[in-house]
């Protein structure tokens, strides 16, 4: 598998609340996406903080990255990119070169409460009535590759099913996931 298509597989895992794939992710790309928020913030702090911010919109709308042909990296790079950029731009209307960190903002727990919480239970049985609506065989598939983190690869060689022929099942399952859970 090549480093787009982890990323990739990934980012289809983070959009079904997958946190071991997020902590993947996020080990993976954060210091290419940080390196960028720098760039265009030239403050570490600043940076920081918008690294932070980005990875939460990337779990909050992971299920809405479509490669299209495009890296899954220029996806993650354009979203740090228009942050970055949002917050100078922030910045600059309040006539402030860049705002401090206030402890109470460094204390805060991200934890979910239990409203989140309730929030990731309902979804996860919904996701999993819609698991329940695919072939059995393939639901499994979807359930070793992205919630048990197997390869594609690894899915092939134990079920005897050629890696295309595993790419484009778990694509097109991905793709009635994601129509019964918008429904």
């Amino acid at each position: 598998m090549t480093p787009q298509e982890e990323i990739e597989a990934l980012i289809a895992r983070v959009a079904m609340a997958d946190r071991k794939a997020f902590r993947a992710l996020y080990s993976r790309t954060s210091a290419k996406l940080f390196g960028i928020a720098l760039r265009v913030l030239k403050d570490e702090a600043a940076a920081e903080d918008v690294l932070q911010d980005v990875y939460v919109r990337v779990w909050n709308r992971a299920g809405a990255y479509r490669s299209n042909g495009y890296s899954p990296m220029t996806w993650l790079i354009t979203i740090t990119r228009n942050a970055a950029i949002d917050r100078l731009r922030k910045a600059r209307r309040e006539g402030v070169a860049q705002e401090p960190v206030e402890i109470a903002e460094r204390l805060y727990d991200t934890a979910p409460g239990p409203a989140q919480q309730a929030e990731m239970r309902d979804e996860a049985r919904a996701l999993n009535v819609c698991l329940d609506e695919l072939p059995a065989d393939r639901a499994e598939m979807v359930r070793r590759v992205y919630l048990q983190g197997l390869t594609y690869q690894e899915l092939s060689d134990q079920s005897g099913v050629k890696l295309n022929t595993v790419r484009t099942w778990l694509r097109r399952s991905l793709m009635q996931l994601r129509e019964c859970l918008s429904a």
